[in-house]
């Protein structure tokens, strides 16, 4: 049987129709070479964006679910778009919806997780020599409503579908050359790193790196799905993301990762009694915000209280605080916002062997008058959360301490992943 290759092109790739056009011709070649070919696409350029102020030009709060209906549109038009290009160049190509393709996930509205892929419509489509390109971002849900899977969800479509069918590569097109040791446009000559860890990846996305969400590199990692991130504006090989076990080397740092979308909420006067810290990140769970870094701070005296400090998604900041606004009011306790923070991280598979990393970072940050607020590890990564508008001299600081830069540079005027922060 031939060999089987599921392409996500991103929002920038199908921008518009020259760009649809191109995109066409990229997968009728990937055909032409003998693969079954499956596509995934993400609403054109700002698509969604409008989409997003449309509800908010409605309502000020719209409902979750009718926002689903409403988003999920962006990807499905992208799709027939594309779909009717590729018949045009003399190959027959079908375009399905989430539900269509078999993606079904939990009923949390705007951030679903995919529980199954059913696909056997993309394996019908195949098996008649068919091009299947399917709307990404979307499924539907186990109580049978549309579903979207959260910002730069596609991703995430593209390698659940490559796992489903069993594909020997996803291909994600975006509009960079892969994945870097920095964000271009803030550290001109950051270099493309050809082979990634999974590990890495993950600590990469989940730290700010707008390349692959961070979903779609766990479910990768847990499948064993071969992502290979490339430019869909050239032919150029870009970076293979792959366990650990095949990448030749561990360096020490492979990047400085970095995020602008953070924001610190702050508890004051937290009871000193056991289960609050549990009560507060329940809660935040129940509404389906993600909590980073937490620090709490110790009563001075018997019978006083503490502080409790952790980051969250800026976005996610006024469900925050409707979720935290029962609890404070029960337990006496203040919550305090700061919008204006920032997160710089390093990450490298080769701080597991190599003691000093941190004394090197908080030295660098030091010297570059940098006042770190919070601060968080993992074997292979040290984040620091920063003020705001010190991040791009964090970043450039960083990566010029460790030496990152090197050949395959990029212009730095070009934009640096499809959702980066």
């Amino acid at each position: 049987m031939p060999g089987t290759v599921v392409m996500k092109f991103g929002g920038t790739s199908v921008a518009d129709a020259e760009r649809i056009k191109r995109a066409a011709q990229r997968i009728v070649a990937k055909r032409e070479q003998g693969m079954r070919v499956v596509v995934v696409l993400s609403a054109r350029g700002k698509t969604t964006d409008e989409l997003i102020a449309w509800a908010q030009e409605i309502s000020s709060s719209p409902d979750p679910r009718e926002m689903d209906m409403l988003l999920s549109t962006g990807e499905r038009q992208s799709c027939a778009l594309a779909a009717m290009a590729i018949n045009d160049l003399g190959h027959r190509a079908i375009s399905l919806t989430g539900s269509q393709a078999g993606i079904v996930t939990d009923t949390s509205h705007t951030k679903a997780r995919i529980l199954e892929v059913r696909a056997d419509r993309i394996r019908q489509g195949l098996d008649e020599g068919a091009i299947v390109l399917v709307a990404g971002f979307q499924g539907v849900s186990t109580s049978h409503d549309v579903t979207t899977l959260g910002r730069g969800g596609s991703d995430t479509t593209a390698v659940a579908l490559a796992a489903a069918i069993d594909a020997d590569e996803c291909e994600i097109y975006t509009d960079v050359a892969g994945v870097f040791s920095a964000d271009p446009r803030i550290v001109s000559d950051a270099r493309k790193l050809p082979v990634v860890s999974f590990e890495e990846m993950l600590e990469m996305s989940a730290s700010g790196a707008g390349v692959l969400q961070l979903r779609s590199v766990e479910y990768a990692r847990n499948h064993g799905v071969r992502i290979h991130c490339r430019s869909s504006f050239d032919d150029a090989t870009g970076t293979v993301v792959v366990g650990e076990e095949v990448t030749v080397e561990n360096p020490l740092i492979t990047a400085v990762t970095h995020s602008t979308g953070e924001a610190r909420v702050t508890l004051t006067g937290v009871p000193d009694t056991p289960g609050v810290a549990g009560r507060v990140t329940t809660a935040l769970a129940d509404a389906n915000v993600n909590v980073d870094m937490i620090v709490q701070n110790e009563p001075v005296s018997e019978g006083s209280r503490a502080d409790l400090s952790f980051t969250v998604p800026r976005d996610d900041l006024l469900t925050a605080r409707a979720a935290l606004a029962a609890i404070a009011e029960e337990l006496g306790m203040t919550v305090r916002a700061n919008e204006s923070m920032g997160k710089v991280s390093v990450v490298g598979a080769g701080m597991k062997t190599h003691p000093g990393v941190a004394a090197k970072v908080f030295t660098v940050l030091g010297e570059a008058g940098i006042n770190i607020e919070m601060i968080s590890t993992s074997p292979i990564r040290i984040s620091c959360v920063v003020p705001g508008e010190q991040v791009p001299t964090a970043v450039r600081a960083l990566h010029a301490a460790f030496e990152l830069s090197g050949p395959d540079t990029i212009r730095p005027e070009q934009p640096f992943g499809e959702f980066a922060s």
